[in-house]
């Protein structure tokens, strides 16, 4: 579904909800979407611990917020184009990443690989909860899945020295 991206851009919800204009995207707005997340990580990486965990639950408090408001303002039920679930999971899935590139792409490609391919229950919140509570979730639980895949590898680095 096509969407007015002047209208988008203008009103601070709904630019929000799609990631500062990333996910009108044409193509892969999810993972432009991601993309846009990076820079952001990189600020949010700066600050310890504690504030960034807080800064993820208000980040996904607002998000459901966000997402609902402008699927309902649009009239479509996750509209491709809401990136800001891609915001937050991208963020948990980089909860206690090591520095460095590497670390960043492996926590990308990985997060986009579950958000895209949807294992269960993620499949199922994605076809059944039609709220911003639902838009949020499926990718909060990709960031959860995604997390747990880098921290095995961070172990598996850190005790091999590989």
């Amino acid at each position: 579904m096509r969407v007015n991206s002047k209208a988008i851009l203008t009103n601070p919800i709904h630019c929000l909800a799609f990631g500062f204009g990333s996910g009108l995207a044409p193509k892969a707005p999810g993972t432009f979407g991601t993309l846009m997340a990076v820079p952001l990580y990189l600020v949010l990486m700066q600050l310890p611990l504690l504030g960034y965990v807080l800064l993820l639950l208000v980040s996904f408090i607002v998000g459901v917020y966000l997402c609902g408001k402008t699927a309902d303002d649009l009239g479509v039920h996750d509209h491709p184009g809401i990136v800001w679930d891609e915001f937050v999971g991208f963020w948990i899935t980089m909860l206690l990443a090591p520095a460095g590139w590497l670390w960043l792409l492996i926590g990308f490609v990985l997060f986009r690989l579950f958000d895209i391919w949807k294992p269960w229950p993620i499949n199922v919140l994605d076809k059944n909860m039609e709220t911003g509570l639902g838009i949020m979730l499926d990718d909060v639980l990709a960031g959860v899945y995604a997390f747990i895949c880098l921290q095995g590898l961070v172990y598996l680095q850190a005790t091999f020295n590989v």
